[in-house]
């Protein structure tokens, strides 16, 4: 099935690159070629990746080289992003349309432990001259990856309801307990939010930080204090209809907390940012960081091996790190920029406190399978 799935989107994608084609002048030529741009994750990043495409389509640089057209995944999807690569590549597919992937800690990991370095062709820094002053690296990959933008879990909170904000993970278990029905966090497997509390919960109970930095399966027989404690957090959370409730994505949660029904939840920091400032989350809500923190990342983009236009890859990563490109990407999403100069920092000037050297990172690989399972069934069916 996974096959026939893959094969669809290709055929889908050749297809549309072939109208592409034939639009790029009046008289029906055009040299310039197509740039498949994947990406995954929430509405929130759908939204951003279509403004970013069309700048790069709309830049005057690109004219007669490369049209980049969007493919999305979004969170949750039974066959991921990652899935998606790992079987082009086990299935020795070249010249694919896979041209430059967006990629998280989680699916990087996957994909490294379950197939090779190779399934990413090593980036040539010459060609990206706007990664110069980017520090940034990627958890596993390095020279394959290009991280483009940072983010973070951080602590949401009503400023006019909340008068002693938590600042450890103690004072926060304790005043979920001390506030029954005011705090909540989504299940597992969205997009992120509900994932980094999960995951922080069990992994500060564990002494080694090296655990949060390995896919090695021994460090699931030290998951049980971490759990012991989720399920001590359970009848406290937020209810409805006389039962707890987990709310499907960090978009719900956010809806919970606009709406008065909730008064502490984690949060991406973009996204509570981004939506602060549309004005669909109120001006009270405010953002706060514990320790130990919940977990960050640079994202990062990357071309795979067995792309068929690896050259436009290479050329959208290098747009990416643009100040046009950074400054839609704080504006749009209050994503935390790896460059700032000439990057337009209005409305968002609280990325400026955010140092993405400091964010407690994790990439746990194909464990997280085993966590979410292990979450469905002793706490969410509690």
């Amino acid at each position: 099935m996974k096959s026939k799935k893959i094969l669809a989107v290709l055929t889908t994608s050749l297809l549309l690159t072939s109208v592409l084609a034939g639009c790029g002048s009046s008289n029906g030529q055009s040299t310039a070629t197509t740039v498949n741009v994947w990406a995954s994750g929430g509405q929130n990043v759908r939204q951003t990746f279509e403004k970013l495409v069309h700048a790069f389509n709309e830049d005057p640089d690109m004219e007669g080289k490369y049209v980049a057209e969007l493919h999305f995944v979004p969170a949750g999807e039974k066959d991921s992003l990652a899935d998606q690569l790992i079987f082009a590549y086990q299935s020795h597919e070249v010249e694919t349309e896979y041209d430059v992937v967006d990629l998280g800690d989680d699916d990087l990991t996957k994909m490294i432990a379950l197939t090779d370095e190779d399934i990413l062709m090593k980036l040539d820094l010459n060609k990206l001259p706007n990664a110069e002053g980017v520090t940034a690296q990627p958890v596993v990959a390095h020279g394959r990856v290009q991280p483009y933008r940072g983010t973070t879990v951080m602590l949401a909170y009503d400023s006019e309801a909340v008068t002693e904000v938590p600042t450890t993970a103690e004072e926060l278990s304790a005043w979920i307990k001390a506030h029954p029905g005011r705090f909540a966090y989504n299940a597992p497997g969205a997009d992120g939010a509900g994932d980094a509390f999960i995951r922080t919960t069990i992994y500060n109970q564990i002494a080694d930080e090296a655990a949060l930095m390995s896919s090695d399966p021994k460090w699931e027989e030290k998951w049980d204090a971490g759990f012991a404690q989720l399920k001590e957090l359970h009848p406290y959370l937020y209810q409805a209809d006389g039962k707890v409730q987990y709310p499907k994505d960090s978009q719900a949660v956010l809806d919970l907390l606009a709406e008065g029904k909730i008064d502490l939840c984690p949060v991406w920091a973009d996204m509570a940012l981004s939506q602060r400032k549309a004005g669909s989350l109120p001006d009270k809500i405010k953002l706060t960081t514990i320790e130990p923190k919940f977990t960050g990342s640079a994202q990062g983009a990357a071309v795979p091996s067995f792309s068929g236009n690896k050259e436009g890859g290479v050329a959208f990563i290098n747009y990416l790190l643009s100040p046009q490109a950074q400054t839609i990407l704080v504006q749009d999403m209050a994503a935390i920029p790896l460059r700032r100069k000439n990057v337009d920092l209005t409305g968002a000037e609280e990325l400026l406190q955010m140092d993405i050297s400091t964010f407690r990172t994790q990439a746990l690989g194909d464990l997280v399978d085993d966590l979410n399972a292990r979450w469905r069934e002793e706490i969410a069916g509690a």
